[in-house]
């Protein structure tokens, strides 16, 4: 089913590569008036450049979710330059080296929870505020498919993924009443930059993650994660709320 954004303000965080980058592209597509926002700002600027170019309208924010004040100001911004934010997918997200519990770093771990849990509810903060005094909105959140199972290895992120399903829970229970609607997408492994990283400084663990996934292959962040945000953002998923959609060829099933 086609789905219409016609004059929807969209804000995306991470949006300089990856999930991030193919969403804002497909909402930019669907008509959505869009906020590429990233720590890579140079990316950002530049695809939103293009996307000018093709007759869509965006911007590209600097937005570092680790940094409150960061996040903040790129949601004023968008608001700022589009007059009210309608959806917003807070996707940034990093990966740790892959430790067991006894030898990972703190370091590692804080940069871990900073991005990935703390950086969404930064994020979400300020949204609602904004969505709040429109009295409508929509949010999905990036999990992932280790937010709902355990990762050897992966504690950090794994911990950091289960925490973002518990605040989109929490949040979607406040928030249902006052006509926002608040979800969250867990993708599998996919082609994003992060997972040919990834391939390249892990072997063995993904080699033993590729042969755990069912469909046998990867998914795609053009035409199945990006589409999945797309609808959980319809009116399609009007009575969907607090939900985490696994999109991971059916690792998690098993």
């Amino acid at each position: 089913m086609e789905r219409s954004f016609e004059n929807k303000v969209v804000f995306i965080t991470g949006a300089g590569s990856g999930i991030g980058l193919e969403t804002a592209r497909a909402f930019a597509k669907a008509g959505a008036k869009v906020a590429l926002a990233d720590l890579n700002v140079q990316a950002v600027q530049e695809e939103s450049e293009k996307l000018n170019a093709n007759g869509n309208i965006a911007i590209g924010i600097d937005c570092n979710v680790a940094d409150e004040k960061s996040v903040a100001d790129a949601v004023k911004q968008t608001v700022d330059t589009f007059g009210s934010l309608d959806i917003a997918f807070n996707n940034a997200g990093i990966q740790a080296p892959v430790a067991t519990f006894a030898e990972a770093s703190i370091e590692d771990f804080d940069r871990v929870i900073a991005v990935n849990l703390r950086g969404v509810w930064s994020a979400m903060k300020y949204e609602l505020q904004q969505m709040e005094k429109q009295g409508n909105g929509v949010i999905v959140n990036c999990s992932s498919q280790d937010g709902v199972v355990g990762a050897p290895g992966l504690g950090a992120y794994t911990a950091s993924k289960h925490g973002v399903i518990g605040l989109t829970k929490s949040a979607a229970l406040e928030y249902a009443p006052k006509g926002i609607r608040i979800n969250a997408i867990c993708p599998g492994v996919s082609d994003t930059p992060m997972v040919a990283k990834a391939f390249v400084d892990e072997p063995d663990t993904m080699k033993a993650v590729m042969s755990s996934i069912p469909l046998g292959r990867i998914g795609h962040a053009a035409n199945e994660i990006a589409s999945t945000v797309l609808w959980l953002s319809s009116p399609g998923a009007g009575f969907v709320i607090g939900q985490a959609i696994v999109v991971d060829g059916g690792y998690t099933a098993q």
